[in-house]
């Protein structure tokens, strides 16, 4: 059996070998891998990068072999990271796939449902969108109305979602549908997966106020979807959401890592290195109040990497995340607000430009700023609002107990 050291050994000289220059570089925004059966590669070496990880299952290193996954321990699988950081080595996939449904599909799915799914999301070949959220059910997601009745082997499906992260480019769909309309609302829902190119399933991008759109209106009519997709148990799919929902949260939570990176330098990419490239600074930043803000920013972000680290050990072995995703999930987002504001603070004057006809007075990075820094606020709503994390904290991780309803009397 191989030791620690000599695995160690082994990975780097494989990174060594198959890690392209290019992939050794900062991510470009324009340049992120989804996968996908429509995936397109601004830069080939994207991918012969995914190839070869997928090759090796190290886009899932901890998932099992046998449903293509690298099936590392924990030991192998931080040494991995390690290496991985070391050579400044991109993000070779990024997908739901791997993030939200293969944890909870690996956990509660059929061998069959794992054999058909599985393989696909290591290699990128299929990418996932997440159907939760409807018009009439966003923080009260168990009182959703989309209805799955089933029909002969098939479930036939009507409804609409809406938030749906890039379900106009998304091939499969993971959905919570009603499937029992007399149980208590929790207790009717179930979990299903199905392909977007069926008939009756239609998207319609929603415009932000940054100008992207990458949420959609996702419709259901009469969409038939077969019975043997139903993952778990009928009507027990609220229990599948919330364990899919701390991973979703765990995934939100890296929002307050988008520093980390380059936290330790003063490259451009940090917020150090942006506030001195907007003032024209070059030894260190002259403004001492931004400069301290940015410093307890700083410790804060790496004390939260540290703690999300360690969370991160903790939920693999005890196979899966828990309540302390809320926690990650709601300091996370708080930070990444945080880092915007900073950035903001920063670019000072600069940071008001917005529209086309400005590009001559704001490059193109400033617009950008501004337009994430309103992004940024949206954290606090995806993956459950802070108020429901808080509720959760409050519940799950610190124990207290439910408040009773306070009432007043006439004239008291």
């Amino acid at each position: 059996m191989q030791s620690i050291e000599e695995f160690r050994a082994s990975t780097r000289a494989w990174l060594e070998e198959n890690c392209p220059a290019s992939m050794r570089t900062p991510m470009q925004e324009d340049e992120v891998v989804w996968g996908g059966r429509n995936a397109s590669f601004k830069n080939a070496d994207s991918k012969l990068w995914l190839e070869r990880m997928a090759g090796k299952g190290w886009t899932t290193p901890t998932w099992p072999k046998e449903y293509g996954g690298g099936g590392l321990n924990k030991e192998e699988n931080i040494v991995l990271l390690q290496e991985l950081q070391r050579i400044g080595a991109r993000q070779a996939l990024n997908s739901f796939g791997i993030s939200m449904l293969g944890p909870v599909l690996l956990e509660y799915g059929t061998h069959e449902q794992k054999a058909e799914h599985i393989p696909k999301i290591v290699k990128g070949e299929i990418r996932w969108c997440q159907g939760y959220s409807e018009p009439g059910s966003g923080s009260d997601l168990a009182s959703l109305s989309t209805k799955a009745v089933l029909d002969g082997d098939h479930y036939v499906l009507n409804g609409a979602k809406v938030w749906t992260s890039y379900a106009d480019k998304a091939d499969w769909i993971f959905c919570l549908v009603r499937t029992d309309f007399e149980a208590a609302k929790h207790s009717g829902i179930s979990f299903i997966l199905f392909d977007m190119q069926t008939q009756g399933v239609s998207t319609r991008p929603i415009r932000l106020i940054s100008g992207s759109s990458p949420f959609c209106e996702t419709f259901f009519d009469d969409v038939r979807v077969p019975a043997r997709n139903l993952v778990g148990t009928l009507n027990d799919g609220w229990t599948i959401a919330k364990r899919l929902l701390q991973h979703e949260r765990t995934m939100i939570s890296g929002f307050g890592l988008s520093d980390k990176a380059s936290s330790r330098t003063l490259d451009a990419r940090s917020v150090e290195g942006k506030a001195m490239q907007a003032r024209g600074d070059t030894d260190r930043l002259s403004d001492p109040v931004l400069r301290d803000d940015i410093a307890r920013y700083k410790i804060d972000a790496e004390a939260f990497a540290f703690t999300s680290q360690r969370s991160m050990e903790e939920a693999k072995l005890n196979k899966g995340p828990n309540a302390t995703s809320s926690m990650l999930k709601n300091y996370g987002c708080e930070l990444n607000k945080r880092r915007y504001e900073l950035l903001l603070q920063a670019l000072g004057t600069q940071s008001l430009g917005w529209v086309s006809a400005d590009h001559e007075d704001f490059s193109a990075d400033e617009l950008k700023v501004t337009r994430e820094w309103l992004r940024s606020k949206g954290n606090s709503i995806e993956g459950g609002t802070a108020e429901i994390q808080l509720n959760v904290i409050a519940k799950r991780v610190l124990g207290l107990p439910d408040m009773p309803m306070l009432t007043t009397k006439k004239g008291g």
